[in-house]
């Protein structure tokens, strides 16, 4: 991949080890709500047996090494708040947006797919997604997590 310039300085993709950089959101960031967009599956029905299978699903456990690792540390980090032991942090109110059941229908070559249509279809089940999230969860954005992260990521 060609790296991107940015205001004279060049940038690379930090495919699965730089994705997603959660950590500047909870030093960085005054709020204490961060809204995870979850768009590769964690878990897949079956064993893969064929080349392309095997490929993509390692492909998706190396995506998601990343964002465990991410949620581990933010749930530690919030049981160390509640157990007096960190003064002065602020306890994260994490939620989460997936489609799992959604994704896992698509071939690893979907990923290259740059069909309008199919990116329409995309962006429409996306907000139709977010929609429902947000009819479900709204009022407890700022008070409480809609994760469990413990369940989810350990």
């Amino acid at each position: 991949m060609q790296a991107v310039e940015i205001d004279g300085a060049y940038y690379w993709d930090g495919m699965y080890s730089g994705n997603p950089a959660i950590y500047p959101l909870v030093y960085e960031c005054e709020s204490r709500d961060i809204l995870l967009v979850h768009i590769t599956p964690a878990e897949r029905p079956g064993v893969p047996t064929t080349s392309p299978a095997i490929m993509n699903r390692m492909q998706e456990i190396s995506s998601n090494t990343s964002l465990i690792r991410e949620m581990r540390m933010i749930a530690s980090y919030n049981k160390l708040i509640e157990q007096g032991r960190m003064g002065g942090g602020k306890r994260m109110l994490m939620h989460v947006i997936e489609a799992e059941e959604f994704i896992r229908a698509f071939s690893w070559s979907s990923r290259l797919n740059a069909d309008w249509d199919f990116l329409q279809h995309l962006c429409n089940v996306g907000r139709a997604r977010a929609d429902q999230w947000l009819a479900a969860n709204f009022d407890r954005l700022g008070i409480e997590s809609t994760v469990d992260l413990d369940t989810r990521y350990f």
